[in-house]
């Protein structure tokens, strides 16, 4: 599979990511969905301290014990979390991110983490203060990159100005192309890559998309109404790609993105989503046909 650069950095993650938040709680399934991805080459795993209230990434961390050094590994911080309780709030403090990566270290079961990612983040954070705690982790070789995750044209560029990041994890798809109006050409102008997640909407742009559809968007998804996303997936169904395909080949298509990150539940689901080569490029003939189908919506908010 196709590797790309990491922002500046010098590591390389392959163009498809596999977001560990859909594995479960079975740790003999979870292994076998990651060693699947792996076998497909992927090598880039995305988790978080919160998933499970840190139960995903001991899970991760136990499937990758043999296997460290072949994988980027990506975990997340910022929301201070009770495990008995199971309750959390959101802390971006300097005091919180020190203490916490070594929590995140001791459950992955590894010495470093290879992208540290703030999980959230508002404009009234205490923003220089959380980027002071990222570049100290650098400085000491507990993280080898950091970024954030996040939806807010107005936190991204605060952290494109003001610090070193290499990445910024957003949700990005066909059906929600709202970072291609306020944040994509900034974040490739300066050299920082774009995680893409949610590409396959919900599900609602993957192979299964009509029972998602009407699962998930007898109310509407965005601004598209549940008719609108029937009259989609009718036309996109259409085109001799599968669904699954047409949703990673249609974020993949702009040059900021460095990989889209798809979650998994089972195998099979994984080898839906590896089916497409990485370097089968969507023409712009195409593209601009999708575009056509769907709408450039923006942001209302945060900008």
């Amino acid at each position: 599979m196709k590797k790309n650069k990491l922002g500046k950095s010098t590591i390389e993650i392959s163009a498809l990511t596999l977001g560990c938040m859909s594995l479960g709680t079975d740790k003999q399934k979870a292994k076998e969905i990651i060693d699947a991805a792996l076998d497909k080459g992927i090598n880039h795993l995305d988790t978080a301290d919160l998933y499970n209230f840190g139960l995903n990434e001991e899970i991760v961390g136990e499937a990758i014990k043999h296997k460290r050094n072949q994988l980027i590994v990506t975990t997340k911080v910022g929301n201070h979390f009770n495990k008995q309780t199971q309750d959390w709030y959101w802390d971006p403090s300097k005091a919180y991110i020190l203490t916490e990566v070594k929590e995140s270290l001791r459950r992955l079961g590894t010495d470093y983490i290879d992208l540290y990612m703030l999980h959230g983040g508002t404009i009234d954070d205490p923003i220089d203060e959380t980027i002071e705690a990222f570049e100290v982790l650098k400085q000491e070789g507990l993280i080898r990159a950091y970024g954030i995750s996040s939806i807010r044209p107005n936190v991204i560029r605060e952290f494109t100005n003001k610090s070193n990041i290499d990445a910024v994890m957003t949700q990005y798809s066909l059906l929600d192309r709202r970072p291609e109006e306020s944040t994509l050409d900034l974040l490739h102008e300066h050299g920082i890559s774009v995680l893409a997640r949610g590409p396959l909407a919900n599900g609602m742009l993957s192979n299964q998309a009509l029972q998602q559809i009407e699962r998930k968007g007898k109310n509407g998804y965005l601004d598209y109404t549940y008719e609108e996303l029937i009259a989609i997936y009718q036309k996109l169904k259409t085109y001799p790609d599968t669904l699954n395909e047409l949703a990673l080949k249609y974020v993949q298509r702009h040059p900021a993105i460095t990989s889209a990150v798809f979650g998994a539940s089972s195998i099979d689901q994984v080898k839906e989503n590896t089916k497409l080569g990485t370097d089968d490029v969507l023409d712009s003939k195409h593209y601009k046909e999708l575009q056509s189908i769907t709408k450039p919506i923006t942001y209302q908010q945060h900008r």
